[in-house]
């Protein structure tokens, strides 16, 4: 039986979710005392702590089962050694290191404990039998240490050699080593900041562990909600997309907030690691587990991005840096998001129905999109549709050609005869209508989702290359961990600024997020006035067409945001943008604007100029998009801290602009020989490999143009589910 709406569908997830949760930790495995942030003994679970040797283990747990009143059992000494009637080191030396790991897990196997805190020994994680064992009893968390502590404290420990550590093999290499199958088994991670010490650790154990329990603090909300009556987790908002009252969702509480130390550790991992670091602080283990998030991110940053680092940070000119976003697949910032999106919405999904995804596009989101999903597992894409829109005459001819090649099975593109802003609103109409989208649920089990930013999931892997910029500035010895750096962002939806923002909420020092704009300037207009005013206001080609914007979705929660989460304030604002196509906040909410943003905006001519004269002086090649924020930065920035401008497209997706900047006479009219011309001024290296592939691959296919009708939009939708799914009766 399909269920008739949305909400039905989501409510049997969300109860599948609990059962879950009840099966691996029991009706009350953690109780939290919130004021006191002690945790309760744990009702017949092991906690059991993992890590490497010298990790501290066994301090640790003695400081955590002191706390919450529980036995601790060390695996070494109570186990391991009570078994054997020796010392681990004589039956180390007697029987050598494959012999010890098989003998150390039929011990293991044949050990029960409850409601202990039990420190595990450095090589308990490379028996696969001993392991599943343990994970059976309870919750393993992995004491993630910094190497460089790790290797202080085995030298004053006098260790010199570990188990598996074969001759000609250093100590940090088989730590290194080791470290794949701690990631394999932990169900959550202690992420330990450098020199951080057994207190430190343990308390961060027992905020953990409390994070189980405190299920509030990963609850989101919508935007327009004063409180949550229905409360919703990460799982919910990935596919639901946009809330039901027409709001966005964010966290109730806010982003978590790592400390220096932490970030520290972090500044030495490479992106991906990075990626998975910071946002199992986001997402709650329970919906996506941290081997899965891992499996999920490496994937997406992986072979599909040109660049190892997949945000490269380069330095422009004195204290200017480039941050480049285009190294993925379709190169643009939105292969960031959309290589990994994917996956957490096929991660989350419930099994009994088929969704289509819904995507407007001002030009990159829509390819993006459609790569991102077509590289799904074909389980996946059997059961999920892409269907995206975008103005005919709103985007690049090549940002077209990349998105009509997707003309067949379950992933489509239509054109329509209006701008960006009539495809996002009549989406959103979409949302809203209880007819259509019941219709859908009943006639062909299907459900509407979106891959916009409007959607969580789009929009929490951008917070991740913000926090990699300052990261890697201080790696450069650019900085000091915290000193302060501004951020330029091209904008048009304000989703990429709302992440800069986000990454600053999570302990990264962003000054100022400045918002960069074409000549339609709405946003930079309303942060100057605290006007947000539609009326009379038309839309305006460019030669960024990707932030030629009017209606900004995301303004929605930088409002949220800067109200300390006023609902009601939002709600009203954003309904009367609905009826009036106006809205103006009061001075107090604007002060708070202007504390956290600048903004400003650019000429066509300027656009131009900056392209020209950054080739000129440094032989790199911006876009159009790119020029905006350079010339906006120019022009605010006060010089006083470096500043990271987002370059949000490769210069080959505009490549007619570029070339008209850069005075090259007869610019070609095939997009092939235009990126030949680009390559031929820039050099190859400068050149976007996959861009040229796709180009030369890339038909003169037709595509089909639909009138700015919304009612033919809707039945575009329905022709597609028709087309990608059987009905249910």
């Amino acid at each position: 039986m399909i269920p008739a709406t949305v909400g039905q569908l989501l409510a049997k997830a969300r109860k599948l979710r609990t059962h879950l949760l009840f099966a691996q930790f029991g009706s009350s495995y953690f109780t939290t005392a919130r004021l006191s942030n002690q945790i309760s003994k744990p009702h017949e679970k092991n906690i059991l702590l993992m890590g490497p040797p010298g990790a501290g283990k066994t301090c640790v747990g003695r400081i955590v089962g002191q706390k919450l009143g529980m036995p601790v059992i060390d695996i070494d000494d109570d186990v391991l050694e009570r078994t054997w009637g020796i010392s681990v080191a004589d039956k180390l030396s007697e029987i050598g290191g494959d012999g010890f790991i098989e003998e150390e897990g039929k011990a293991v196997c044949n050990f029960s404990a409850t409601g202990s805190v039990v420190s595990l020994t450095g090589s308990n994680p490379l028996h696969p039998d001993a392991m599943q064992h343990l994970k059976r009893t309870g919750v393993v968390l992995y004491l993630d240490v910094d190497t460089e502590d790790i290797m202080q404290r085995l030298s004053r420990m006098k260790v010199n050699r570990i188990v598996g550590q074969d001759a000609g093999v250093s100590m940090r290499e088989i730590l290194q080593y080791r470290k794949q199958f701690y990631e394999k088994w932990l169900d959550a991670r202690v992420l330990c900041g450098t020199g951080d010490s057994v207190e430190d650790v343990a308390d961060k154990v027992l905020r953990t562990l409390g994070r189980y329990e405190d299920s509030e603090s990963e609850m989101f909300i919508s935007t327009r909600s004063q409180k949550s009556n229905d409360p919703k987790f990460f799982s919910d908002v990935v596919i639901e997309g946009l809330a039901p009252d027409g709001g966005l969702y964010v966290p109730k509480k806010g982003f978590p907030k790592l400390e220096p130390s932490e970030w520290l550790r972090i500044s030495s991992m490479p992106y991906a690691m990075r990626a998975v670091a910071i946002l199992e602080n986001c997402i709650h283990p329970m919906d996506v587990s941290p081997v899965e998030l891992s499996t999920m991110v490496h994937h997406a940053y992986g072979q599909n991005f040109a660049n190892k680092s997949a945000a490269p940070l380069k330095h422009l000119s004195d204290n200017q840096y480039i941050l480049e976003l285009f190294h993925g697949p379709t190169a643009s910032f939105k292969d960031l998001a959309l290589q990994l999106m994917p996956q957490l919405f096929a991660h989350c999904l419930p099994q009994m129905c088929n969704y289509l995804i819904l995507v407007a596009t001002s030009g990159d989101t829509g390819s993006a999109v459609l790569n991102g999903f077509r590289n799904l597992k074909d389980s996946d894409r059997e059961r999920i549709g892409v269907l995206v829109f975008f103005p005919e005459k709103g985007v690049s001819e090549i940002q077209k050609l990349q998105m009509t090649g997707f003309q067949e099975g379950n992933a489509k593109s239509i054109s329509v005869l209006s701008d960006f802003d009539f495809c996002q609103r009549s989406i959103k109409r979409m949302f809203g209508d209880s007819s259509l989208i019941g219709h859908l649920a009943v006639e062909y089990g299907t459900v509407l989702s979106t891959a916009n930013s409007i959607n969580w999931a789009r929009l929490l892997p951008q917070v991740v290359y913000h926090c990699s910029a300052y990261l890697d500035l201080h790696r450069n010895r650019t900085l000091t961990f915290g000193d302060p750096i501004d951020v330029c962002i091209p904008t048009g939806n304000f989703g990429n600024a709302m992440s800069a923002l986000y990454a600053k909420q999570m302990g990264i020092p962003i000054r100022k997020v400045i918002c960069a704009s074409n000549h339609n300037c709405i946003i930079s207009d309303f942060i100057a006035s605290g006007e947000y005013d539609l009326r009379n206001r038309k839309l305006l080609v460019s030669n960024s067409p990707a932030i030629d914007i009017l209606k900004s979705s995301n303004l929605e929660r930088f409002i949220h945001h800067v109200s300390d989460g006023d609902g009601n304030l939002v709600k009203d604002l954003f309904l009367n943008l609905e009826r009036e196509r106006f809205f103006k906040v009061s001075e107090t909410l604007q002060q708070k604007i202007n504390l956290e943003v600048q903004a400003g905006w650019c000429s066509e001519d300027d656009c131009l100029r900056a392209i020209r004269e950054v080739h000129t002086t440094t032989g790199y090649i911006m876009d159009t998009h790119t020029a905006v924020g350079k010339v906006v930065a120019d022009r605010i920035h006060d010089k006083t801290c470096p500043l990271v401008i987002c370059s949000t497209a490769h210069h080959g997706k505009f490549a007619p602009a570029v070339l008209k900047a850069l005075q090259c006479q007869n610019i070609p009219q095939d997009p092939v020989e235009q990126l030949d011309e680009l390559c031929t001024i820039g050099g190859r290296e400068q050149m976007h490999e996959a861009l040229v592939k796709c180009m030369r691959d890339s038909g003169n296919y037709p595509h089909k143009i639909c009138h700015a009708d919304f009612n033919k939009l809707a039945d575009e939708v329905e022709t597609m589910v028709q087309d990608s799914f059987l009905r249910v009766h």
